[in-house]
């Protein structure tokens, strides 16, 4: 009479219940190798998402794009109209980051996380997320190693989270990855198909909404109060356009290099807000935007007179950068206070969520036109999340 056969490790690996599996033999791979290759995929997912996500929340992608490249490369990275390299370095710098991440989570802390189920990997990434974006705009981008106070100062926590929670969420996988073909548990292996499928979904999703909204189909408005959306949007078009053509004098007559390179970002991002502007309307309200009358203009809170305007292009050359920084100071305040106004509106929400990260945003560059940095970069641009702090 034949023995009965033994289990093999793949068998044991198939049956095996909850917790790490005990079996391990050739069947289990590296965890190096399988966070690396989690890594790519991660990475890659949180770049695709951000950049088919970012119009419908109100951010211009290139910008950011180069905004992340000004991290390691400092003010190459930052112009009027974002370059290629730039775009390329940012996109390269953010998955260098994520993966780096997912080395740590699988790698260095594996010992405790390359045998988990799919479902404890998921249970601990969102978490994970919100600790990594943390330690990124609180301490490693604008403390050390990078001392950039930029990126923390321009873009909102949320953002990061957002970001790297797109990442987390395919954190998942690796428990298919860490196992040879055909050594995953069944349970593993069907919870992954499924995840994977769901991803792909997600993604066809969000391409089909940017290609979309790309040609002015955006989702329909859902705000509460049409007559207030619309006179924002108006309003802060003009008003973007203001500051426009404020930083372009100072990206040309600055004295301050880093004052030129910032009165460039200042028209990049404006300029990408305008666009979104334009297009959220055409997409709502199916109509041309009409232009804002010269008395709206005039009570539009931080707007500059004519006389204002050329007392800035006026300026000597050793006064310059002074007396850019004081008007365009009043001229973010404005914009803030009026960003500040939406956010706690009735109107939609995506209008809503873009003008928290204005109000943000204007709020950051008066803090970098006055030299803020370092710990004080931190703990302003903590204290802009949640309020107006310049009117």
């Amino acid at each position: 009479m034949n023995a009965e056969p033994r289990p093999t490790v793949s068998d044991t690996a198939r049956h095996a219940g909850g917790g790490a599996l005990r079996f391990t033999g050739r069947a289990r791979r590296s965890r190096w190798i399988a966070a690396a290759e989690l890594g790519l995929i991660s990475s890659t997912f949180s770049t695709l998402v951000s950049q088919l996500f970012a119009a419908r929340i109100g951010r211009d992608a290139a910008v950011d794009w180069m905004t992340v490249a000004a991290i390691p490369a400092r003010d190459w990275a930052l112009s009027a109209e974002p370059s290629w390299s730039a775009i390329l370095a940012g996109i390269g710098f953010h998955q260098w980051a994520d993966f780096s991440w997912a080395l740590v989570f699988f790698g260095v802390l594996g010992r405790w996380t390359a045998d988990l189920a799919p479902r404890t990997i998921l249970l601990l990434a969102l978490p994970w997320a919100a600790f990594t974006s943390s330690m990124e705009w609180f301490v490693l981008v604008p403390l050390f190693p990078f001392w950039q106070p930029l990126f923390t100062l321009q873009q909102p926590y949320w953002i990061g989270l957002l970001v790297h929670g797109s990442s987390a969420v395919m954190y998942p996988l690796f428990a298919r990855l860490r196992w040879r073909r055909g050594h995953a548990r069944l349970r593993d292996i069907r919870f992954t198909n499924v995840w994977a499928t769901g991803a792909v979904a997600a993604m066809v999703l969000l391409g089909a909404i940017a290609l979309f909204g790309s040609h002015g189909y955006e989702p329909p408005w859902m705000g509460r109060d049409r007559d207030a959306d619309q006179t924002y949007i108006r309003h802060m078009t003009a008003h973007h356009a203001q500051g426009i053509e404020l930083a372009r004098i100072a990206a040309e007559q600055a004295q301050d290099p880093h004052l030129r390179k910032l009165a460039m970002l200042m028209v990049a991002s404006q300029a990408g807000e305008i666009r979104i502007f334009e297009n959220w309307w055409l997409s709502w309200f199916d109509t041309e935007m009409p232009d804002c009358s010269t008395e709206e203009r005039a009570a539009m809170p931080g707007y500059l007179t004519p006389a204002e305007m050329r007392g800035v292009k006026a300026a000597p050359p050793d006064q310059f950068d002074a007396v850019f920084a004081e008007a365009m100071t009043k001229h973010h305040s404005g914009a803030v206070r009026m960003a500040d106004q939406m956010w706690q509106s009735r109107g939609d929400l995506r209008l809503r969520i873009m003008a928290h990260a204005i109000r943000h945003g204007q709020q950051g560059e008066i803090a970098l036109m006055h030299g803020v940095d370092g710990v004080t970069a931190v703990a302003t641009a903590f204290r802009n999340m949640f309020g107006d702090n310049v009117n």
